[in-house]
């Protein structure tokens, strides 16, 4: 398994981002081949974190471009500030 991690700093409101990202983006990471889970995480103080686990790399990384696109085109004034990416292999999970 492979996960793509997406720190955004700078949040405006976190209530509403939320509602955008499970009613839009949501939608288009289970259509994304190899889909095994996505999380959208409020971490306080303007700061939130998605996490999503492909089976394989190929899905992770399509992932992160469509985040990238989805923000562009739905969230910039509620995620003004540009995500710290990260992705790699999952080595354990539960």
């Amino acid at each position: 398994m492979y996960a793509a991690v997406r720190r955004y700093e700078g949040v405006t409101d976190a209530v509403e981002a939320g509602r955008l990202v499970a009613e839009g983006f949501v939608p288009l990471m289970r259509q994304v081949s190899g889909f095994v889970a996505y999380y959208w995480i409020d971490a306080g103080d303007g700061v939130m974190v998605s996490t999503s686990v492909f089976r394989d790399r190929a899905g992770a990384e399509e992932s992160v471009s469509k985040a990238t696109e989805f923000v562009r085109d739905h969230l910039a004034s509620l995620l003004p500030n540009p995500p710290q990416v990260m992705s790699g292999q999952v080595l354990a999970s539960a």
